[in-house]
């Protein structure tokens, strides 16, 4: 219990810091109150006495000073109680969703002693945390009705679910469930408050509104005039409050996850251990299927149906390829833990829309439309070569000379690129994939026009493949659209598209070409 302990300690001096601050906005008033009281009972500047007027001075001095200092205080409080902190986008499971899951958790709280959270979420990310339940009424108001707050949600990671076994997630989320404890502790639990509260009203830069891809609405306009005064005068405060604060506050919450952890490593401790290697696989195939596999169909306006069941496939691919994944047929006698689910491919749906939404924000036109894994070589991978095969055509017409816009064929361009064109073609495609692309800035890095240029050719020559060659698109759950020429993926196309981008030799694609029997002078379907 010494961590318990430290943390209440840790929670009682950012009390304190908050007593402080209100003592401090008190003081004025009090000493107003006491110069005034004074003078009206005569004992302080009574009329007539030959201090007087020096204590009337100091009476209205620290009247105004008061009456100032209250304003900013009130203006303070009014912003601390409007700020609402942060809840992270998450798909809510209702118990009828999951009751095993419900029942796997209740009994998990029960071995810990601690309270049962309130609800289970799932977020489209690798990590499982506990988030305070928003307040349905004023607090003071709901203690007066004596209603006790409520046990903060649990959020849980999704591709956990689908690639985990039961046990594993049950030992995996044993320290965070047991963090309910040290939220139920009306002590931690107002520090926390306060902190999140400070935290939440500096972010007022933008106005409440849809989110996108940034996550924030519209910006709001600028304050002019005394409101501004105050504004600034209110953040400065809360950054000195929070300065004031830090320290307790980082001690505060490793305090809480120390005594978490101590308390659950009566619970399945050794299982435990093996789950944690689990979750550093799992992030890399979710970022793998997310950055590899589901941008390509997010940029053309389809969201996979199905990510959750895709990481699976993507590291059962990888425990074939990488020693990482060592182990994996030993697990597949145990139970998934979506299996605690009613509705896996229900709540998968869900939580792969929210991911779109997140992680993409919105298609370029239109809304969103689904998509089954087993349309993603077509809908996806095809559609996609011929969307950038398009852009590569309107780039070479408007560096041709004729007026008349040439055929789409491979002849073309290589002659192109032999005659030293890339760099104008590159600049071109950059130009317009910034007006016409969506851009994807939690998940892509930033490429230059050389770098587009070569997956434009690359699309084209792909587009050829299947025309001519009888090459087929594929989907490889690791490394997303391939090229499956016979029956196998070629991953041998990369290094002569880069000599003809970059050095103008197109003498090896010229021989790839050839040895695939892809014929360069016809025309490629657009």
């Amino acid at each position: 219990m010494a961590a318990v302990d430290t943390a209440r300690a840790h929670a009682q001096a950012v009390l304190r810091i908050r007593g402080l601050a209100l003592a401090a906005a008190a003081l004025p008033a009090a000493a107003a109150v006491v110069l005034l009281a004074g003078r009206f009972t005569g004992r302080i500047g009574a009329p007539g006495s030959p201090d007087a007027a020096g204590w009337d001075i100091a009476r209205w001095t620290v009247c105004a000073v008061a009456a100032l200092t209250l304003l900013v205080a009130g203006a303070a409080a009014r912003r601390y109680r409007g700020a609402v902190p942060p809840q992270t986008p998450a798909v809510p499971l209702a118990r009828a969703q999951a009751p095993e899951l419900y029942r796997l958790i209740d009994d998990l709280a029960e071995r810990l002693e601690v309270p049962a959270p309130s609800a289970v979420a799932l977020t489209p990310d690798c990590d499982s945390w506990l988030e305070d339940v928003p307040a349905a009424r004023p607090r003071r108001r709901a203690r007066a009705a004596g209603e006790e707050p409520p046990a903060p949600v649990l959020v849980i990671g999704s591709p956990f679910l689908w690639w985990m076994r039961a046990g594993e997630l049950r030992a995996l989320l044993a320290p965070v469930v047991a963090g309910t404890g040290p939220a139920a502790d009306p002590e931690i639990a107002a520090a926390r408050r306060f902190l999140r509260a400070l935290d939440a009203s500096l972010d007022t830069g933008a106005a409440p509104g849809p989110v996108g891809a940034s996550g924030t609405g519209a910006a709001r306009p600028p304050r002019r005039g005394p409101a501004a005064l105050t504004g600034r005068t209110t953040e400065r405060i809360t950054r000195r409050l929070l300065g004031a604060c830090r320290e307790h506050a980082a001690e505060l919450e490793r305090s809480v996850a120390g005594w978490a952890s101590e308390q659950a490593r009566g619970v399945d401790y050794g299982l435990r251990i093996a789950a944690q290697e689990q979750v550093g696989l799992a992030y890399a195939g979710w970022d793998r299927l997310l950055t590899r596999v589901a941008l390509p169909a997010w940029r053309l306006g389809r969201h996979p149906a199905h990510l959750n069941a895709g990481v699976v496939a993507a590291l059962t691919e990888l425990s074939r390829r990488d020693r990482l994944a060592d182990g994996y047929g030993s697990r597949l006698g145990d139970r998934p833990a979506c299996d605690l689910l009613e509705e896996p491919g229900t709540v998968d749906a869900a939580v792969s829309r929210l991911a779109a939404e997140l992680f993409f924000g919105a298609p370029a036109s239109g809304g969103w439309r689904e998509l089954e894994w087993a349309d993603y070589p077509a809908e996806v991978v095809d559609a996609g070569w011929r969307a950038r095969a398009a852009a590569l055509q309107s780039a070479l017409d408007l560096l041709a000379p004729q007026s008349r816009p040439g055929a789409p064929t491979l002849t073309r361009l290589l002659g192109r690129l032999a005659d030293g064109d890339g760099e104008r073609l590159a600049a071109a495609l950059a130009a317009q994939s910034v007006r016409t692309t969506a851009p994807a800035p939690l998940l892509e890095p930033v490429r230059t026009g050389r770098d587009v240029l070569v997956d434009h050719v690359t699309a084209m020559v792909c587009c050829a493949a299947v025309d001519t060659a009888g090459a087929v698109p594929g989907l490889d759950w690791l490394d997303g659209p391939v090229l499956l020429l016979g029956g196998v993926r070629r991953t041998d196309l990369a290094e002569p598209v880069a000599q003809a981008v970059e050095q103008g030799q197109d003498g090896p694609l010229r021989a790839w070409l050839d040895a695939a029997d892809v014929r360069l002078e016809k025309p490629v379907r657009l």
